[in-house]
């Protein structure tokens, strides 16, 4: 088991390693694998890019995200009108997201999305094809899945596709199906392995709500 300082290093060292981000603009702090990010960066994308580099640490059991965007140049600065133009652009043109189930709303550079897909890589679409856009400082993914089909959820299948993937380890995990809701219980060695348990679960037909109450118990 990693103690802070070591675990704060390995962080660091991740976040060094991204070629888009000045390690220097972010500050990381640890307490018994709670990992707090901090500082200022001009892009949202290098927000999410450090985020995701800190999960991917072994031994993180949390990220408290606390990063600001600031643009540093004022051609990438944009009013409200202008990013909610772009962010619908760029869902229309995203052939992957269905064309008018997704409401748009800004304030002060922070996006909201609402509406309503059958499938999870859609709302994952939608949140990556607005993180890229300049002028904005944060998203909110407040997109529902519903699928047409109404069968339930087979609990089998999802535990079936669990023992397929090289990078999960299905013996610790414990998948509860009812209605319409899967529930995923039990232990795992990393944050990327509980992430790829639920993606491997959002996948199963039927599915509209996945929740994810893994435990991330890294082990030597």
């Amino acid at each position: 088991m990693k103690n802070n300082a070591e675990l704060q290093k390995d962080v660091q060292d991740a976040i060094k390693w991204e070629p888009l981000l000045n390690a220097a603009e972010i500050g990381v702090t640890v307490k018994d694998g709670i990992v707090t990010l901090t500082g200022t960066v001009d892009d949202y994308f290098k927000k999410t890019e450090a985020e995701d580099a800190a999960k991917n640490v072994a031994g993180v059991k949390a990220v408290v995200e606390k990063i600001e965007v600031k643009y540093a140049s004022s051609w990438a600065e944009k009013d409200d009108n202008e990013i909610a133009t772009e962010v619908i652009n760029a869902l229309n043109y995203n052939w992957r997201i269905p064309n008018n189930k997704i409401k748009v709303k800004v304030e002060k550079g922070w996006v909201s999305l609402e509406g309503e897909v059958q499938w999870y890589y859609q709302k994952e679409a939608v949140k990556n094809a607005v993180k890229n856009l300049s002028g904005v400082v944060g998203v909110s993914n407040n997109i529902t899945i519903k699928h047409e089909t109404l069968d339930q959820i087979e609990k089998k299948d999802i535990e079936s596709a669990l023992e397929r993937n090289w990078s999960i380890y299905p013996k610790n995990i414990i998948v509860k199906a009812s209605d319409h809701k899967v529930t995923l219980t039990g232990r795992v060695k990393s944050w990327y392995e509980k992430d790829e348990a639920e993606r491997t679960a959002w996948k199963a037909p039927g599915v509209w709500m996945v929740d994810n109450e893994l435990a991330i118990e890294y082990t030597c």
